[in-house]
């Protein structure tokens, strides 16, 4: 998991260094193109590959719905906010998840969660700050980001468990290279890629999905309870990589937030693995695949 996270926050980064020569779409496309392909080998040689109309089912069509607008919020807000900020917000995902699992699938949640989810939605609130005028355009970005994740990860749970995880990502890395090929001209249009950016592109799309997979690895065959709160390590990561590659240094009060945010995620996964009841932060993803 630690691993995964590394991988994720690095892919995130690299990103982050071609975002000013290129859009988001453009990002996506290529990004999306690389990982298509690879995915394809890879579930192709662990025979998971199945009929493409498995993206006419409505909770995989959702799933991919909520991908592709998960990438787009995701890669546009790595250009507007320090990676760091932006890894910080990210990390009440499981609590999101948590709070839809409420709402849409009536799971039990007690005040003791309830308090938890609370008071890392105030870590959220703090880290962004909003002023007299409101949110800035990066964090509400940033937290749309959150809400169509949580909404993928709340989607993946309605999936036909028979239809094999690579060939979900298979779709779904392919969907969205589509949407950021037609998504380019909108955004400004085809921009020249250096040698350098291409490389950025390739070495971000290896570093999803070796991510993606050993998250699968880790939750599949670690103790979830000890495995999944290694996925703040990321916070770590992202922080690391802002300092040494754009001079980012988180500020007290993103400290702080972030602090709170990973706290109650971890009481919330402690609650979990107490009770047995409603898992779905633990099993939440944390990152877009692609």
């Amino acid at each position: 998991m630690t691993a995964a996270m590394a991988g994720f926050s690095a892919s995130d980064a690299l990103s982050k260094s071609v975002i000013s020569e290129m859009n988001a779409g453009q990002i996506m496309c290529l990004r999306g193109l690389f990982t298509s392909v690879l995915v394809f080998v890879v579930a192709r040689r662990m025979g998971a590959l199945r009929s493409w109309r498995i993206v006419l089912e409505p909770m995989v069509a959702l799933r991919v719905g909520c991908e592709i607008l998960a990438a787009v919020t995701y890669i546009t807000v790595l250009g507007m906010m320090p990676i760091a900020n932006a890894s910080a917000i990210l990390q009440s995902l499981p609590l999101v998840v948590t709070v839809g699992a409420v709402l849409f699938f009536g799971e039990p949640v007690g005040w003791r969660r309830l308090l938890a989810i609370l008071a890392g939605l105030a870590g959220v609130m703090i880290i962004v700050r909003p002023g007299a005028d409101g949110f800035n355009a990066a964090a509400l970005i940033c937290i749309v980001s959150v809400l169509v994740t949580a909404g993928r990860d709340l989607a993946t749970r309605g999936i036909d468990p028979s239809i094999p995880s690579l060939m979900i990502t298979v779709i779904t890395a392919v969907s969205v290279t589509i949407f950021g090929a037609l998504l380019t001209p909108l955004l400004g249009g085809w921009r020249p890629v250096s040698a350098t950016s291409l490389t950025h592109i390739v070495l971000a799309a290896v570093l999803v999905l070796i991510g993606y997979q050993s998250v699968i690895v880790a939750m599949r065959t670690g103790e979830i309870s000890f495995v999944a709160p290694l996925r703040y390590t990321s916070l770590i990561f992202s922080a690391l990589l802002g300092w040494l590659f754009f001079a980012e240094i988180p500020d007290a009060w993103t400290v702080i937030g972030a602090a709170i945010v990973i706290a109650s995620g971890l009481y919330t996964f402690y609650r979990e693995a107490k009770g047995r009841g409603a898992p779905v932060a633990q099993e939440s993803e944390p990152r877009v695949p692609v």
